[in-house]
């Protein structure tokens, strides 16, 4: 009896945690793409890049973040963060800044007027984005979604 009902509470668990997993997956689709900086004449440090068009997809049960540089060539991945975000909240995790990991934010907006868009910041480990408590990031970015990923990590 034991054994029976220890069967199907982990086949039952095993099941809520691909649901959990497909969730996941769903909620952070709106980032899927492939992303370019929408400045017109965007200025980058020699780091900043691999920022100017990235490719965003899911990587395993994780989402990623592939540099393409102008050549439409994949670069290194610059990210790999956990999907387990809702739809509207801010993805916080770290990302490659040359050899160093700095505090990534990422978010994705959905104006009335306009098309929607993401951003992204690179800071310190205590960057705000949206606010004065913390420091500014030392890159950030607005960004319009211009086709389908073909980068994948690695």
């Amino acid at each position: 009896m034991f054994h029976r009902a220890y069967l199907i509470s982990t086949a039952a668990f095993g099941l809520a945690i691909s649901f959990g997993a497909n969730l996941a997956q769903a909620e952070s689709a709106q980032y899927y793409g492939r992303w370019t900086v929408s400045d017109d004449k965007p200025a980058y440090s020699s780091k900043g890049k691999s920022y100017k068009t990235i490719d965003m997809a899911p990587c395993g049960n994780d989402f990623c973040g592939v540099a393409v540089d102008d050549s439409n060539r994949c670069g290194p991945t610059l990210f790999r963060l956990l999907t387990s975000h809702p739809k509207d909240e801010e993805i916080v995790g770290h990302g490659r800044w040359g050899a160093d990991k700095k505090k990534l934010i990422i978010g994705y907006a959905e104006p009335s007027d306009d098309k929607p868009y993401v951003y992204l910041g690179l800071g310190a480990d205590d960057m705000d984005l949206g606010g004065r408590e913390g420091s500014d990031p030392t890159f950030d970015a607005r960004y319009k979604n211009v086709g389908k990923a073909s980068c994948t990590a690695k």
